[in-house]
C-alpha cells in the first residue's frame, strides 16, 4: 500500500510545473493560458528592459509603434498590439503564451531564446502600447 503522503508532493510539483508552462496560444484566447497572472510588476525597469527585447526582436513585423506594419512581415499580416483585442486573447498570460510559444510559422515562439522574466517584460511593454 502506497502512503497518501506520498501524493501531496507529487500534486504539488506537478501543479508547479503546469503554473510555469503556459497553455498553448489559440484564436479566440485561451481559458487556461487566461489565467496565468504576470509575476512581473510593470515597473519602469520592466518596461524599458520589454521595449528593448521588442526593438530587438518584435519590430521587424509588428512595427515601431506595434501597428503590425514592420518591414519584415511576410504571410499572414502581424496583429495590431495596440488594439486590446487580440485574435489570441489579450489578458497577460494569453501575450505570454503567444511570446512564449508562437502562433505560427509567421509568429515563431521565443520560449527558447527569452527566459521567463524577459517575456514577462515584453508583456509589460506591449500593454504599454495600447495607452497610446
Amino acid at each position: 500500500m502506497v502512503s497518501s503522503s506520498i501524493y501531496i508532493p507529487i500534486l504539488a510539483f506537478t501543479s508547479l510545473v503546469a503554473l510555469q508552462s503556459p497553455a498553448a496560444p489559440k484564436k479566440g484566447g485561451n481559458p487556461e493560458a487566461a489565467k496565468i497572472k504576470n509575476p512581473v510588476a510593470a515597473t519602469a525597469e520592466s518596461i524599458a528592459a520589454g521595449k528593448r527585447a521588442y526593438q530587438r526582436l518584435c519590430v521587424k513585423c509588428h512595427g515601431p509603434e506595434g501597428k503590425g506594419d514592420g518591414s519584415a512581415a511576410t504571410g499572414a499580416v502581424p496583429p495590431d498590439l495596440t488594439d486590446a483585442q487580440s485574435d489570441y486573447g489579450s489578458s497577460d498570460g494569453d501575450l505570454f503564451a503567444v511570446i512564449h510559444d508562437g502562433t505560427s510559422p509567421d509568429m515563431e515562439g521565443y520560449a527558447g531564446r527569452l527566459n521567463d522574466t524577459e517575456m514577462w517584460n515584453i508583456v509589460n511593454y506591449v500593454k504599454t502600447l495600447r495607452q497610446r
